[in-house]
């Protein structure tokens, strides 16, 4: 069920929300709805209260050499797991 909600902003505030409703094809209703929706939806939880940013940071550092081969390694695990590492 909907209810009707009283707000006041500004005027030119309004006149730009009203043409950006305009542009998009929403009503300025919708747009309010759709980010008091954004407002509560639950964030998700990063240990420690991190950032995603923060977190990425936090991960270990690989350290590989630079004349790794991913496409030799790649095979190699692959014909272990089949069971053909004797042919590599």
């Amino acid at each position: 069920m909907k209810k009707r909600l009283n707000i006041t902003i500004e005027e030119n505030l309004l006149d730009k929300i009203k043409t950006y409703a305009e542009r998009n094809e929403t009503s300025i209703s919708s747009l309010v709805e759709e980010h008091f929706e954004a407002l509560i939806k639950p964030k998700p939880k990063l240990k420690n209260g991190m950032s995603l940013v923060e977190y990425m940071k936090s991960l270990p550092k690989f350290d590989i050499p630079d004349n790794y081969d991913y496409k030799e390694e790649y095979y190699k695990a692959k014909a272990k797991k089949m069971g053909y590492e004797d042919l590599f």
